[in-house]
């Protein structure tokens, strides 16, 4: 593992989930799924994430619909609020999972507008 990689990734991480998730990811890591998470980290983060030739608020996007047409919803609603930070609006989100709507199916989309609203919720609530 690249330590330089890891180190990039981990900042992206907190950048994008917030700092208090990510510790608390990898402070819950045990000797089971350490190395996994360190995948994650470096690779994910650092290899993915820190590439430059889309924005932070780009991928976050194209995340929102990848993970609304797998169906993973913990991360789903994870990246709708990475979204929000890196300055995606909720008009920009609502198009988005209407394009994945399209795509990817109307049960996915119709999961995906459901999982969003619980998380704007979320978010006003705060």
């Amino acid at each position: 593992m690249s330590q330089e990689m890891f180190e990039r990734g981990l900042a992206i991480r907190k950048e994008v989930l917030g700092a208090d998730y990510v510790e608390k990811a990898l402070g819950a890591a045990d000797d089971f799924n350490r190395d996994f998470q360190n995948l994650v980290t470096e690779y994910c983060w650092g290899a993915g994430w820190g590439r430059s030739a889309l924005t932070r608020r780009d991928k976050s996007l194209l995340n929102l619909v990848m993970l609304g047409a797998l169906n993973r919803s913990h991360e789903f609603k994870l990246h709708v609020k990475g979204a929000l930070t890196n300055g995606c609006s909720r008009e920009e989100i609502k198009d988005t999972l209407m394009q994945l709507a399209i795509y990817a199916g109307i049960p996915a989309g119709v999961e995906a507008f459901r999982l969003a609203r619980e998380v704007f919720a979320e978010v006003d609530k705060a």
